[in-house]
């Protein structure tokens, strides 16, 4: 197998370790002393992205007050693999420790797409945040992707039937 990692178009090739590869290119204006999207452990399920933001938010950051909500600049766009997806999701202590989500959790990155990663924040705590200039905003989780066939006709009956929220039960586990 060969990989395409020039920066150029990125047609889905794996590496020869069978890891997918994923192009990263900065956006005209991003600050290059931002960190790429990087692990910070070996088992490490999300690469950790950054806030890179414009240069008239970078002194003061984007300020978020209780309930509202933002599109934080990545300054990066992505080749992704065809095949596979990015995942765009919460860190965990961002979360427990200021309240602070993805609106569209988790956040989906198609392969096709070639724009620049936004992460869309949301600020459920009680206090203002502010989202500084090379903060670790959120995860990238590269993922493999199925695409179903979609075809018209009559469904097969199962024991939950038409159930929905709740129909399987509320008691204990």
């Amino acid at each position: 197998m060969s990989v395409d990692a020039s920066g150029g178009s990125n047609s889905g090739k794996m590496s020869v370790l069978g890891v997918p590869v994923v192009t990263v290119a900065r956006v005209a204006g991003a600050d290059e002393a931002v960190p790429l999207p990087a692990y910070q452990t070996a088992g490490a399920a999300g690469a950790d992205v950054c806030a890179n933001l414009g240069p008239d938010d970078r002194a003061a950051g984007i300020v978020l007050r209780p309930m509202a909500r933002a599109l934080v600049p990545t300054g990066l766009r992505l080749a992704i693999p065809v095949g596979c997806e990015v995942q765009v999701r919460a860190r965990s202590g961002l979360a427990l420790r200021h309240g602070i989500a993805l609106v569209n959790a988790p956040g989906t990155i198609d392969s096709d797409y070639r724009g620049e990663v936004g992460v869309l924040v949301v600020n459920l705590g009680d206090a203002d945040f502010t989202v500084t200039h090379g903060m670790r905003i959120a995860q990238l989780v590269v993922a493999p992707v199925v695409q179903a066939a979609f075809v018209a006709g009559d469904l097969n009956a199962t024991v939950r039937g038409a159930g929905g929220f709740g129909s399987t039960g509320g008691g204990p586990c």
